[in-house]
């Protein structure tokens, strides 16, 4: 099996997220639509293979690297795995009090969250081990523009839950597209920064 470089890994992570996003705008009124109770639930798990793929990605990408970069990576997971975990136990113990109303549907946000908290925390130990940002000089270079998809796709549902006056999935929406925002200028920033040092 090929290496998997960073940019190669991007452009896959990329295009199985774009896949996933088709997947849940189509499966939604699918879902809906649906009166068989097997074909249902072949539906409603549909968007979960995209996310298979992810995490054959994330192992692949950890097979490849040295051991530093492994041990990084390993450590990153371990504490975004450790924060999501103590996270759910919290939103667990505070819906079985009644505190909080959220059906089982909030679990879907338990693999994005890890995900997000593993790149940040893969940032952090990288800093931490000297390891500086790998990924800021080799990044693709759409890489900004695929974040600002997220966040117009993100604020479509967004829009779309307000319609239908889910003001507490509308919210989480809203806040998922500006967090994206974010890190596309982020991204972009690092990028115009990794090509100034290169023309010094």
């Amino acid at each position: 099996m090929a290496r998997l470089t960073q940019k190669h890994y991007e452009q896959r992570l990329m295009l199985v997220m774009l896949v996933y996003m088709a997947v849940l705008f189509a499966d939604g009124p699918l879902l809906r639509a649906a009166t068989n109770l097997p074909l249902k639930a072949l539906l409603a798990v549909a968007p979960v293979l995209p996310m298979l793929y992810v995490i054959a990605l994330m192992w692949w990408r950890v097979r490849d690297s040295d051991e530093l970069e492994q041990r990084t990576h390993l450590v990153a997971l371990g504490m975004a795995t450790a924060l999501v975990s103590a996270l759910s136990m919290v939103v667990g113990f505070l819906v079985a009090g009644g505190v909080l109303h959220w059906g089982g549907g909030v679990l879907i946000w338990v693999f994005p969250m890890l995900m997000a908290g593993y790149g940040i925390a893969y940032r952090q130990v990288a800093r931490r081990y000297g390891m500086g940002n790998l990924c800021t000089g080799e990044g693709s270079a759409w890489m900004p523009w695929y974040f600002v998809l997220l966040a117009l796709v993100m604020a479509g549902f967004g829009f779309n839950a307000w319609w239908h006056h889910l003001r507490g999935d509308a919210l989480v929406f809203m806040a998922t597209a500006v967090f994206f925002v974010v890190v596309a200028i982020r991204a972009r920033v690092r990028q115009v920064r990794a090509r100034q040092e290169r023309e010094d």
